[in-house]
């Protein structure tokens, strides 16, 4: 499958959480301990907002992160407030950059782990779903994309948390009717460059890990020693596929069939279920 992270919070450099922690994800990439596959070297890509653009930047490639000149280069010099990142593992589809996360549309980003079972068999009438104004966006061959352009079909301006249920609950209809007793795994996370949504399902009740990080003045009253923690606000938050260290009390297992919000003020983590559609 593949790793990724969310950050939200105090802006920094990428390399702070991209490079510099334990068992970061550019360690991931090479060394995943929690993922189907230990290598994640099938591309990456990172997205990221500006203070002053209203439209995230984003950067894929198709080589594995760990070696990468480039993404070390903007790493080191490019500061952020909210990013995405993910390292791929294939689960069948080409490697091309059309197929690296994180996908953009308009203000928009997503990237998943996970996998549509059967997927070249719904593959159809999953697209056929997709709103003909967005279907001239889709540039790849995962079905990450899809189930993307399939929320934003469903509404995901307006009720991200919806949207992603009814897209869910199209797939495992379709999955079922074409005779997949399991048709859906995801870690899902989605932003509008101020919120963060995270999604954690699959058909089977047994999904791929994800973690969010813990309160900062609550990581600060357990490990003051950090200095890291120092810098940053209250509102910081990661929500990762794997810890980036074995520090205690950091790190959260997301629940099952379980979503979340990453906001100003009050974070929430609700239950999830597909809503048929």
């Amino acid at each position: 499958m593949c790793r990724w992270l969310a950050y939200s919070g105090t802006p920094v450099l990428l390399d702070d959480v991209l490079y510099r922690p334990q068992h970061s994800l550019i360690d991931q990439s090479l060394h995943a301990r929690m993922g189907v596959e230990t290598t994640n070297g099938d591309g990456f890509g990172v997205g990221w907002y500006a203070w002053h653009l209203r439209t995230p930047a984003v950067i894929r490639d198709t080589g594995p992160a760990w070696s990468n000149r480039n993404l070390r280069e903007i790493a080191d010099h490019v500061r952020s407030s909210l990013f995405f990142a993910h390292v791929r593992a294939s689960t069948g589809t080409t490697v091309q950059q059309t197929n690296c996360h994180p996908f953009r549309h308009g203000r928009w980003l997503w990237m998943h782990n996970g996998a549509i079972s059967g997927f070249h068999d719904l593959r159809r009438d999953l697209m056929l779903t997709v709103d003909p104004a967005l279907f001239p966006a889709l540039e790849g061959t995962t079905d990450s994309e899809v189930m993307f352009h399939v929320a934003l079909t469903f509404g995901l301006d307006g009720d991200p948390p919806g949207a992603v249920a009814r897209m869910a609950g199209l797939v495992e209809r379709l999955g079922h009717e074409h005779g997949v007793a399991q048709p859906l795994q995801m870690t899902v996370a989605v932003t509008d460059g101020e919120r963060v949504w995270f999604f954690r399902y699959s058909s089977g009740g047994d999904s791929r890990s994800l973690y969010y990080s813990s309160r900062v003045d609550d990581v600060r009253a357990l490990h003051p020693d950090l200095a890291f923690l120092r810098h940053v606000s209250e509102e910081t938050r990661l929500v990762v596929s794997e810890p980036l260290g074995d520090l205690p009390g950091v790190w959260n297992a997301v629940p099952e069939s379980s979503y979340g919000v990453v906001q100003p003020g009050r974070d929430l983590l609700r239950h999830f279920e597909p809503e048929p559609v």
